[in-house]
């Protein structure tokens, strides 16, 4: 957190300077509009030429103010961004609050197990992942948290993870450009369907009157100038109607060209700064070298070609004034130029667009990986197998408090499932949580909260916390059983890692023991690990019949000085211990 600080401290300082720079500037470039004013208007009135020199002079250093002012409002933004990261890094490890978006939009109630692990939403792992900033990122992360990896692009993930947590300055200021882009779904899907929309090119005679005619009016003002004949002025008036109805024309197709996309520019500028950022990277991991060879194009970077498009969109979007559209149309056809070129840029690079907007989503989701790394230097990055072993030491929770969080060790091997017993609040329920989102982490190539893992990846099926659809007007009951239909069919296809909690509460005691012996000799039929917790202690003698398969673990609760005490460590056997009877006479129930 330290460094956090320290940064917080640099940016706030630099982000002081900036300002003061930025309003001398804007004071600067004021004072200098007004004398350029003041001497167009002495001018006028005594045609003396040191005054037309001033003015001149005065204007393009006018025009220098105004470059140097877009530079420091660049720089405001980003060192504003900056502070902002550091800030909020700061406030999140102080545990104050949880300043990231929680990828709400991203929940699936129908996925195995997003809903019942709180992988979206308030408080979720994706909100205390996340670091991303582009739509792309946090779409990419979203589908990564979800998404199982192949045992070699998990080991690649890990490679360019334990880079990027290093680089801690590079990741910031990749983050702050994202940040300052201000970029949203609409942006990015406004960039694609222009990419995709089929722009045929511009007829041959289309492009011959795009060159002529403008040349033509050139040529015949240059004529009036020279001459002052008032035939060649007459010339020029029809020239220039004749260029808005050429442009007439074109009118429609310049319109399905930029539909919705005001201000586009700016966003795909920051894309080109993002792409730039990665290919002036030096990289050593695999998958950030391979990557970053993906955003050559053509012996050009994709940055390049990013600048020209936002340069293209820009041009279109300079003119959008009526009176200015109407005189550059009018003289130089300049909206038809921009369209050529436009339709021209996607026929030679839209293949490639979307390619890389998906490296920088990799780069966001890496990066927001690579902070989970940073700030949890005790993680550790599983070792990976192919023999159904799942070993964890000192497993825990990711987002429990570090200082208070209790580990455990677990192993699923040779005994490949687990029937967990507990009292209510003595930790059954975080611990499945706590295996299945580490199982999640190992699955997309992050670290992990244990001192050590030892990992099969593997499919992660659970059914813990369902609710009702009372829009499918369908019950808690049939929604579980649903959910077990859909864990039995996965079985079917690929083993996996089940967790079972408490399962089938909507039916009678008998029926519930029984359904729920049956379902774990499903599951353990299928190959499944895992684990499943219940309060039926006849469940628990199933173990009898699968010596080598099954074996109980429990939580205990103990009563010290009148008090409930749980240790949240995990034993070996059955629970012994109830704590509700007695909970319920402590506070008057019975």
């Amino acid at each position: 957190m330290e460094i956090y600080k320290a940064k917080k401290i640099r940016f706030s300082t630099a982000l002081t300077a900036i300002n003061k720079k930025y309003n001398s500037i804007s004071i600067l470039r004021l004072f200098t509009i007004v004398l350029f004013l003041v001497s167009i208007y002495y001018y006028m009135k005594n045609s003396e030429v040191i005054l037309i020199a001033s003015a001149i002079f005065l204007f393009g250093l006018f025009v220098v103010l105004m470059r140097i002012h877009s530079k420091l409002v660049f720089e405001k933004q980003v060192n504003q961004a900056l502070l902002d990261i550091n800030e909020n890094e700061i406030s999140y490890l102080e545990r104050n609050k949880i300043p990231f978006e929680n990828g709400q939009e991203f929940n699936d109630f129908h996925h195995p197990y997003a809903y019942d692990l709180d992988i979206f939403g308030e408080h979720s792992l994706f909100q205390n992942l996340n670091r991303t900033a582009t739509f792309i990122g946090k779409k990419t992360f979203a589908n990564q948290l979800l998404t199982l990896l192949s045992n070699d692009e998990i080991t690649r993930n890990h490679q360019a993870v334990k880079e990027l947590s290093e680089k801690l300055d590079w990741r910031q200021e990749f983050l702050a450009f994202a940040k300052v882009s201000n970029d949203n779904q609409s942006n990015y899907e406004t960039l694609l369907k222009w990419s995709t929309f089929n722009s045929k090119p511009l007829s041959k005679i289309s492009i011959f009157i795009s060159y002529f005619s403008p040349l033509l009016f050139l040529g015949v003002l240059i004529a009036y100038l020279v001459t002052s004949n008032t035939f060649f002025a007459s010339v020029l008036s029809y020239l220039f109607v004749i260029n808005l109805m050429i442009l007439g024309r074109f009118i429609k197709r310049i319109q399905a060209e930029v539909a919705n996309s005001t201000n586009i520019d700016k966003t795909i500028h920051q894309y080109s700064l993002l792409l730039q950022k990665i290919e002036n990277e030096s990289f050593q991991s695999q998958k950030l070298i391979d990557l970053q060879q993906k955003l050559m194009f053509k012996k050009e970077n994709a940055s390049v070609h990013f600048k020209q498009l936002a340069g293209l969109f820009s041009n279109m979007d300079s003119i959008s004034n009526f009176v200015t559209a109407t005189v550059f149309n009018g003289t130089f056809l300049f909206n038809l130029h921009v369209l050529k070129s436009l339709i021209q840029w996607k026929n030679d690079h839209a293949e490639a667009l979307e390619n890389w907007l998906e490296v920088i989503g990799e780069f966001e989701m890496l990066n927001s990986l690579a902070n989970f790394s940073y700030n949890n230097p005790e993680f550790v990055y599983p070792t990976l197998n192919t023999n159904f072993e799942i070993d964890f030491t000192d497993l825990s929770h990711p987002l429990l408090n570090e200082k208070t969080r209790i580990g455990n060790d677990v192993r699923f091997h040779p005994e490949s499932f687990m029937i967990l017993t507990g009292s209510n609040m003595s930790g059954k329920s975080t611990f499945l949580r706590s295996l299945g989102i580490n199982m999640v982490l190992s699955g997309m190539g992050s670290a992990v909260c244990a001192s050590h893992a030892n990992v099969h990846p593997l499919p992660v099926l659970v059914s813990m916390r369902l609710s009702d659809s009372l829009s499918d007007s369908e019950s808690y009951f049939f929604a579980e059983i649903k959910r077990l239909k859909q864990i039995m069919d996965e079985l079917e296809n690929r083993p996996a890692f089940v967790l079972l909690d408490e399962i089938l509460r909507g039916t009678n005691s008998d029926d519930k023991r029984n359904g729920t012996i049956e379902v774990v000799k499903k599951v353990i039929g299928k190959k499944a690990v895992g684990a499943i917790a219940t309060h039926d202690i006849e469940v628990c003698l199933t173990t009898n019949e699968y010596p080598n398969i099954l074996t109980n673990k429990c939580f205990e609760v103990e009563i010290i000085n009148n008090e409930l005490h749980f240790d949240y460590k995990l034993r070996d056997g059955i629970c012994k211990n109830r704590s509700a009877t007695f909970l319920m006479k402590k506070m008057g129930v019975i």
